[in-house]
Parts: C-alpha cells; structure tokens; sequence
C-alpha cells in the first residue's frame, strides 16, 4: 500500500477501506507518511467528505494510533465531547460542566490552534494557575474527585489526532461539512 494512492482515491471520490486508513494514519503518526502526503489528504476529504463508515474507521485509527486510557478503574461510564473545533469555543466550555453537574463525568482531552480564535486551551491558559498539561495520574484523579477534567492533549495518546488537528490549521482544512460529509479532525 502506498500514501499516494489513498489519495488519489479519495480525490477522486472513491471509498477507502478500513485497511487504507488504518494504514493513512498509522503511518502518519509514526513519521513514514509526510506532512505533504498528510496535507493532500486532509483536502480530498474536505472536498470530497468521507461515508459515515470511513470516518468511524477514521476516528478508531486516530484513537489507537498511540496508548488507550482506560476510565473503567476510574469511573463506571465516561464520556468525551469532540468536536472539529471552529470559531468561539461554543460548546466545551459550557456542555462538559452542564453533564458533570448532572452526574456523568467527562475527561475530555483538547486541542490548540484554530487559527486567529486560538483552541480551548489557549483560552483556558490565560486564566491564571489553570494548567492544561495534566500527567495521566492528575488526569484519572482529577477525574474520579470531581467528574470533570479538561486538559491538553498528550504525545502518547492519539498522537495522529494531534499532529492532523496541527497540520489542518496551517493547510485552510479547518471547515466542516454537515451530513455524512464529516471530517474530524
């Protein structure tokens, strides 16, 4: 298999296989898929979006592209609101304490950039004393105390959602598309 011709078929608006993602983005996240490659990627599928199976596929291989967090020691149930991101921090900053206030907790991992708004912890961080760069004990404890955590996203988890989530903001991918034409990074 070869970067190049993932795609070229994602360019071309054919359907890619959970094999050719997994290998995209593992590829990717190890250092053998170039930004370059990573970049051509990432517009195909702004232009051309992904079916609701590819970007599950998608998702999963970004999520086990590194170490997996297991809540179950922590917490029975868990849950993680992501979003591509966008203009004004909308919905973490107010959805994540509404659902711990009602008794589910949420760790949630975020992100950086997005271009002249900045990320949610950018924004987090001018808030004096607020740390973003929790280690995975602070986090799990943190988690279990008070059933809500917010902190920066980590090298050794998911570590091709960081590097895309980075890579999108410099390359004009941030946008979006409704329907099945999803892109989550």
């Amino acid at each position: 298999m070869h970067a190049v011709d993932i795609i070229i078929r994602k360019r071309d608006r054919q359907e890619l296989s959970q094999e050719e993602i997994e290998f995209f983005i593992q590829g990717y996240a190890s250092g053998k898929i170039p930004d370059y490659q990573a970049a051509a990627f990432a517009m195909a599928v702004l232009l051309n979006g992904m079916t609701p199976r590819e970007t599950t596929d998608l998702t999963l291989a970004m999520a086990h592209s590194g170490k997996i967090l297991d809540l179950s020691r922590v917490v029975p149930v868990a849950i993680d609101k992501h979003s591509t991101g966008g203009v004004g921090d909308k919905t973490s900053l107010v959805v994540e304490p509404l659902v711990a206030a009602c008794g589910l907790p949420v760790g949630k991992m975020s992100g950086r950039g997005l271009g002249f708004t900045g990320g949610t912890l950018d924004k987090l961080e001018s808030i004096p004393g607020f740390r973003t760069d929790l280690s995975t004990e602070e986090f799990l404890s943190q988690l279990r105390k008070i059933g809500l955590v917010l902190t920066g996203q980590s090298a050794d988890l998911a570590p091709a959602d960081g590097k895309l989530y980075a890579l999108r903001d410099v390359t004009g991918t941030v946008k979006s598309r409704s329907r099945s034409m999803l892109f989550p990074l």
